[in-house]
C-alpha cells in the first residue's frame, strides 16, 4: 500500500522501533465486527441463535468478530428484528467505556451512521433521553432508521451545527460522546479512499472543526458529567492537542482513567506543550498491537457536581387521548403517562421526560413516533414495533427463521398463516422472527396484509 510520504515520516517519528511491525498490519486482512443489542437479547441468548461462527472480541462485553468474507449478516432476519449492528471492532471502544447508566440524559454529537448511538441508547434501557445529532441531513436519516431498528424511542435526532444545539441545551447532559470528524488515519486499511482524502484535507484542516465542537460541548455538559472524545486517527494534533485545547479553555476539565484493556497504548504526554502525566491516561489503539484498526480515546469528566436543586416538579398538562389510540393501546403492557403525548397533525409521538423546548431546531425525529390517528382507526409505526417486545404486545404472529414467509414479510408480500392463527382472528398483528418483532400486519380471514415499512424492505 503507498502511503503518503508526510504520513510515514510522522509514524516513524510517533513509533520508534515499533514502525515497522506497524506497517507489516497493512499486508493483513481487515477486521469485521458485530455488536449485539442488549436492549434487544442477551449476549449469552444471542450466541445460542447465531447463524454464523463469532469469536469474542476481548475488550468489548457484546463485541464480536466474524468473516466477513463468506457471510452476509445484514442479509439474515435477525439484522432486521435488530438484534446486533455491524461495526468495526476498535470503534465500538468509545460507547463501550463511556459509563453510562439508565436514565441519564446522553448526547451523540457526530452521531451518523449510529454505530455509537445505537449502543448508548442500549445502554439507556428505555430511561432518560439519548439526543443523537448529525450535521448531515442525508446522514441522518440513515442514524433515525439506525436507532428505530434497534427499538430506541427515548431519543431526539437532530441535524444541526453543535453550536446551534448548545443555545437549547446549556448544562443539560450527564454524558456527551463525540466521535469527532478526522484524518482517518486509523482506517487506511479498512478504506484505502481515505489516504485520498487525509492528502487533500489533513490533521490541521480537522483539528479546527474538533477544537470548536468540544467547546461546544463542554457548555453542554453538566458539572461532574462525563465525556468522551475518540477520533480514528493517529495525529497528536488532533487527539492530545484538541484536549490539550479544550482544558486551556476550561481547566475544570480533568482526564479521567479510561477501563484498560492489555492492547491500550497510553497517550503521549510528550506530544504536547504542557508535557502533563495525566495524558498518559489517554487512549490508542494501534492496528499491530490490538485485532482492529487505529483509534484514540479521552475521558474526561467536567469539575464537580454542583450541589443538588430542589425543582419543583412540574405539572403535568392533562391531554385529550384519541379514542383510536386508546383502543390500540388495550392490546399493549406498557404503562403509558400520557402527559408526554404530542400530536402534530395526524402524527403521534410519545416524548422524553424532562426535555427542553426543542422548537426552532431541526430535528428529524423528537420521541417515539407511534402511529398516525386516521379517521376512525389508529395506524401504528414500524418505530412502535421495534420497540416492542413479545409478551408486551397481546396479538403477535410469530414465525421460525427456517420458514420462508419471513422473507416474503420482509420483501412486503401478504402472506397466509391460517396455520398460525384462529381463522376468526381480524386486526393488528406484531409479526415475530424467533420471537423478536420484526413489524405489524393487518389479518382477515387468515392473510395478513404487510404493514412493513417500504423503505426497509429486503432488497433481492
Amino acid at each position: 500500500m503507498n502511503l503518503p510520504i508526510a504520513f510515514e515520516k510522522k509514524m516513524r517519528e510517533l513509533l520508534g522501533a515499533e514502525f515497522d511491525d506497524y506497517i507489516k498490519c497493512y499486508e493483513e486482512k481487515r477486521l469485521y465486527g458485530l455488536r449485539v443489542n442488549t436492549k434487544k437479547i442477551s449476549v449469552e441468548e444471542f450466541k445460542k441463535i447465531c447463524p454464523f461462527e463469532i469469536q469474542p472480541i476481548p475488550w468489548i462485553e457484546n463485541g464480536f468478530y466474524y468473516d466477513g468474507e463468506h457471510v452476509q449478516p445484514a442479509k439474515h432476519p435477525y439484522y432486521f428484528a435488530g438484534l446486533f449492528y455491524l461495526q468495526e471492532p476498535s470503534a465500538m471502544t468509545p460507547a463501550n467505556r463511556l459509563p453510562i447508566e439508565p436514565g441519564d440524559k446522553v448526547l451523540d454529537v457526530c452521531a451518523a451512521p449510529g454505530g455509537k448511538a445505537t449502543e448508548l441508547g442500549a445502554k439507556l434501557c428505555g430511561e432518560g433521553v439519548l439526543v443523537a445529532n448529525d450535521i448531515s441531513n442525508s446522514r441522518a436519516k440513515g442514524l433515525l432508521k439506525n436507532i428505530e431498528v434497534f427499538g430506541i424511542g427515548n431519543v431526539l435526532v437532530l441535524s444541526e451545527e453543535p453550536g446551534k444545539i448548545e443555545e437549547y441545551f446549556t448544562e443539560y447532559f450527564d454524558k456527551i460522546l463525540i466521535d469527532a470528524p478526522c484524518s482517518g488515519e486509523g482506517m487506511f486499511r479498512k478504506d484505502k479512499k481515505m489516504v485520498k482524502a487525509w492528502e487533500e484535507h489533513g490533521p490541521e484542516f480537522f483539528a479546527k472543526i474538533q477544537r470548536s465542537i468540544v467547546t461546544q460541548a463542554a457548555r453542554m455538559l453538566k458539572p461532574g458529567g462525563m465525556m468522551l472524545y475518540s477520533t480514528c486517527t493517529f495525529d497528536p494534533e488532533e487527539n492530545e492537542g484538541t484536549i490539550e485545547y479544550l482544558r486551556q479553555q476550561y481547566p475544570e476539565f480533568e482526564i479521567k482513567e479510561i477501563r484498560p484493556y492489555e492492547g491500550f497504548a497510553k497517550g503521549m504526554p510528550q506530544v504536547t506543550e504542557s508535557k502533563e502525566p495525566a495524558f498518559e491516561k489517554t487512549v490508542r489503539i494501534w492496528p499491530h498491537k490490538m485485532h482492529g484498526e487505529g483509534h484514540y480515546l479521552a475521558l474526561l469528566q467536567k469539575g464537580e457536581k454542583s450541589e443538588k436543586l430542589v425543582v419543583k416538579e412540574k405539572k403535568k398538562r392533562a391531554k385529550k387521548v384519541p379514542e383510536e389510540l386508546l383502543a390500540f393501546f388495550e392490546d399493549i403492557t406498557w404503562e403509558m403517562d400520557w402527559s408526554r403525548l404530542e400530536i402534530y397533525s395526524e402524527k403521534v409521538y410519545y416524548m422524553p421526560e424532562d426535555i427542553p423546548n426543542v422548537k426552532g431546531i431541526r430535528f428529524l425525529r423528537t420521541g417515539l413516533y407511534l402511529g398516525d390517528v386516521k379517521k376512525n382507526r389508529f395506524e401504528p409505526s414500524q418505530s412502535l414495533a421495534m420497540c416492542l417486545k413479545k409478551e408486551e404486545y397481546r396479538r403477535t404472529i410469530s414465525l421460525s427463521v427456517e420458514d420462508e414467509r419471513v422473507i416474503r414479510y420482509l420483501k412486503g408480500e401478504t402472506i397466509e398463516v391460517d396455520d398460525l392463527v384462529d381463522h376468526k382472528e381480524k386486526g393488528w398483528q406484531l409479526v415475530l422472527v424467533d420471537g423478536y418483532p420484526l413489524g405489524f400486519g393487518k389479518l382477515a380471514n387468515g392473510t395478513l396484509k404487510n404493514k412493513y415499512l417500504p423503505g426497509w424492505r429486503w432488497q433481492s
